[in-house]
């Protein structure tokens, strides 16, 4: 959700609670770039709640890293007027169309979640070129578990590659149902959106709820104002909650005073209260972000409810990374930073730690590599920070022969001495393919250590494989070589699924005999080699040359599996000695040898932090972060 703007720019009025048989609640549902925030676009123009001055592509997508990659991270919720309904004795008024425009990407899923559980219906959407993908088969799940009615659409009908037909009877198998009862719209030129409305109205079911219960709203989502402090975003499922009246949290038991209320319309609209089934807005002038969370019931204190709607689950954080600011005087403000982030990211978990290389930060946990991604850009833009992220890694589960279970989110937490049983966690992934790259997408999943549950043709020359995969194999670059190996048409959807025991080892790097930690891994034993040479390698184009030979080595326990070599910076010696005998430049050559040997004996490597930047961070060697530097 965006930031409200100020009241000034919420100048219209709106009367009391709309009637639950008047309203319908909605969200977009699809795998990334099908059109979701087009077609929401479309429908904005359609309903007259966007003036076409005001109009511009993408109008739901607020945040600017958002526009820039033409994707949807924040789920936006819009209430648009469509239809017409007759009120017995009284006047002619329109459906309330609560719309929520949610992520497509894997790592969104606990948006689309929270979104699918503030409605009574989804519309699932296809691109009418690319047909059904590993998401939308996620998405569909969701919503079904949700149990909500279903509205099947092709999308993108006016592209030249478009097969409305073939995947029209793709979606029909898939939903139930017949070919002909798939929409056919364009978010692009809108045809077809007007009967889309209809059928919405038509089929998705109001919202029920008891008028005259106490209140009780769930939170779905909240975002920090700098003005007007914690904005929170609520579905009302019991009673109403009106202006000036006392709210309570009630996992938080914190009372607030309810300054404004109102529906997004796309910009806030003030109302004189919220009813049975209304999705809105309410402001406190809290300035705490700690006393919103998603998933809280807000009820009336004057009334209180006696129990608390079922929240949401917690997500469940699939790769830990450090996050440092590179000023160390920063610590604070990234701190505070975190906080108002998470308010607007439920999915973030994060807690303080420290490295010996870079100082004081945190330990933050993402749903996925784009979470991870997005986070960092989002503190760096918005919070005007310098940041280092350190290579992401997964949480494992160590048993020590004596029986201690040790959780390991770190590889300097890996415990020494004796181990009886190192797990990690797996996952599910559906991988969705042309049948032409089976072949390459089974060796692929071979290699990071996978194995096969199943394999459906969709169509003809459609696939879906399953596997099993630990998660380490699939954080770095999986998903890249995927789409590579596969020209770009291969999709990837994963859930976790508990975890398993493996033959995992610590390798640790060792400079002139002594441990790094900031440059240890944990790995699968048969990559622990490969680890090893490859972090020798980059060291050694990284450390600068000291007055003496500095040792780098990788090892497993005790025993060394790689080593290189940085030459000491040597003077020429030799440079006074204008031939004669070859024992006095032997007899140089000895000393400076013995003076070399001195110096070792005594000296240290000083690393500098460019270099724990470049080797350290996710960005990989000559990363953002030092080319900046460069700069």
């Amino acid at each position: 959700m965006s930031p409200i703007p100020s009241a000034d720019l919420s100048t219209r009025i709106q009367p009391a609670a709309t009637p639950p048989e008047l309203i319908r609640n909605f969200c977009i549902i699809a795998h990334i770039d099908h059109g979701k925030s087009t077609l929401a676009d479309r429908m904005l123009q359609l309903t007259g709640v966007v003036e076409p001055r005001a109009m511009r592509a993408q109008y739901l997508d607020r945040m600017d890293i958002e526009r820039e990659r033409g994707i949807t991270i924040k789920s936006q919720a819009v209430r648009m007027p469509w239809g017409t309904h007759e009120v017995e004795g009284g006047p002619v008024v329109p459906h309330a169309l609560n719309m929520i425009d949610t992520p497509g990407h894997v790592d969104f899923t606990y948006e689309v979640s929270r979104s699918l559980a503030a409605c009574e219906g989804a519309v699932l959407l296809v691109d009418a070129a690319q047909g059904i993908e590993a998401q939308t088969l996620a998405n569909l799940y969701l919503a079904m578990e949700n149990e909500l009615e279903i509205i099947p659409v092709l999308n993108k009908i006016d592209l030249p590659a478009a097969q409305p037909e073939k995947y029209a009877e793709e979606i029909a198998k898939l939903v139930g149902g017949d070919p002909e009862d798939v929409l056919r719209v364009s978010g692009k030129t809108g045809e077809g959106v007007e009967v889309l409305l209809d059928r919405i109205v038509e089929r998705v079911p109001a919202p029920t709820g008891d008028a005259d219960a106490p209140a009780r709203a769930m939170i779905f989502d909240s975002v920090y104002d700098t003005y007007r402090g914690v904005v929170t975003y609520v579905r009302v499922i019991d009673g109403s909650l009106n202006p000036r009246e006392r709210i309570v949290m009630m996992s938080t038991r914190a009372t607030h005073e309810l300054l404004e209320i109102g529906v997004i319309s796309p910009e806030p609209i003030v109302t004189k209260g919220l009813g049975v089934g209304e999705v809105g807005y309410l402001i406190t002038g809290v300035k705490d972000v700690r006393q919103s969370k998603v998933g809280d019931t807000v009820t009336n204190m004057a009334k209180p409810a006696s129990e608390a709607l079922s929240g949401y689950s917690d997500p469940k954080p699939m790769v830990f990374s450090g996050l440092y600011p590179v000023d160390g005087s920063d610590y604070p403000t990234l701190r505070d930073a975190l906080d108002k982030l998470k308010l607007n990211d439920a999915a973030l978990n994060y807690e303080p730690e420290t490295s010996v290389a870079l100082g004081f930060g945190f330990r933050v946990g993402f749903l996925g590599l784009l979470h991870l991604e997005i986070v960092r850009e989002r503190l760096e833009r918005e919070f005007d920070l310098d940041l280092i992220s350190t290579a992401p890694n997964v949480v494992y589960d160590v048993t020590l022969e004596d029986g201690t279970p040790v959780k390991v989110t770190n590889p300097s937490e890996f415990p020494g001495g004796k181990i009886k049983t190192v797990s990690e966690p797996i996952v599910r992934a559906t991988i969705l393919a042309p049948s032409e790259f089976v072949g390459t997408v089974m060796s692929l999943c071979n290699d990071r250590r996978g194995q096969m549950n199943g394999m459906d043709y969709l169509s003809e020359d459609r696939v879906e494989l399953r596997f099993t995969l630990p998660l380490a194999e699939i954080v770095f670059d999986f998903f890249d070589q995927l789409k590579s190996r596969t020209r770009g048409y291969a999709s990837l959807d994963y859930e976790p699924s508990g975890d398993q025991v493996a033959e995992l080892v610590k390798v640790d790097i060792l400079l002139q005999g002594d441990q790094v930690d900031a440059f240890s891994a944990i790995v699968h034993k048969d990559k622990a080699y490969d680890y090893g040479v490859m972090m020798t390698a980059k060291l050694k184009e990284i450390i600068p040359r000291q007055q003496f030979e500095v040792p780098i080595q990788a090892a497993v326990g005790a025993r060394v599996i790689a080593r290189e070599t940085v030459r000491a910076m040597r003077k020429d010696v030799l440079a006074k000695c204008y031939g004669g005998d070859i024992s006095r430049k032997r007899k140089l050559l000895e000393k400076q040898k013995e003076g070399k040997k001195r110096m070792k004996n005594i000296g240290s490597v000083e690393v500098p932090k460019d270099a724990f930047i470049a080797a350290l961070s996710s960005d990989g060697v000559g990363g953002k972060e030092t080319k900046d530097k460069k700069k």
